[in-house]
């Protein structure tokens, strides 16, 4: 999905602007202090569900709830599967709960050098606040369909942006891809989004000021 959504980091990467403007990618935005090895990087999402059903078989079994045989039967076919892939199933449950505080701290981690600096950057735009097409608050963020159709980002893979109401930019559709300059701040904030089935707490960790937002031309 990446791959077809993303904007590309050669999109990204073109001349700086000129009046020390800093033009970013997305990965700018994550420092390079909380980059640890994941190691369920490198199970595919079947393998992933696989060891999810293996850990909640584990977790009743050890709690001494009832568990059908059929059901072990199934857990130790689908050990006997990921021991045949090379996974180390008890060496990856065992650092569950330490991968997981480093992926919420890797999430949420932003880079304090960029506080109040002069930035451009390119992304899609989901509207916050909109009269018509104009829009003058939106989130940036690095995929087409996320926070609505994709589980949202990592706080620090958002930024909110916020357009004085002279500046305000006409959006022709949900999702459009823009470039948005202005100055960057390190503003940790939450924001609540409306969806069609209902609504969700979306946390982020830039915002924007941003002085103009233009269509996306690579």
């Amino acid at each position: 999905m990446k791959t077809l959504t993303i904007i590309t980091l050669a999109a990204l990467a073109v001349t700086a602007l000129a009046n020390d403007v800093r033009e970013l990618t997305w990965e700018d935005l994550i420092p390079g202090s909380v980059e640890f090895e994941d190691p369920f990087a490198q199970l595919d999402r079947e393998q992933l569900e696989y060891l999810g059903f293996v850990a909640r078989v584990r977790a009743m079994l050890a709690a001494d709830n009832q568990v059908s045989e059929s059901t072990i039967a199934e857990m130790a076919e689908i050990e006997a599967e990921l021991v045949a892939d090379g996974i180390d199933i008890d060496g990856l449950l065992a650092r569950r709960d330490e991968t997981r505080e480093l992926r919420r701290r890797r999430a949420g981690a932003v880079v304090e050098e960029l506080d109040a600096t002069a930035i451009r950057m390119a992304g899609y735009l989901l509207p916050l606040d909109y009269s018509g097409r104009r829009v003058t608050e939106f989130l940036l963020v690095p995929w087409v369909g996320a926070c609505i159709h994709t589980p949202p980002p990592p706080p620090n893979q958002i930024v909110h942006v916020v357009l004085d109401e002279e500046n305000a930019f006409e959006s022709r559709s949900l999702f459009e891809p823009v470039w948005a300059s202005g100055v960057l701040s390190t503003r940790r904030s939450t924001r609540n989004l409306f969806l069609k089935d209902g609504s969700s707490d979306i946390e982020i960790s830039y915002r924007l000021q941003a002085g103009q937002v233009e269509v996306f031309r690579q």
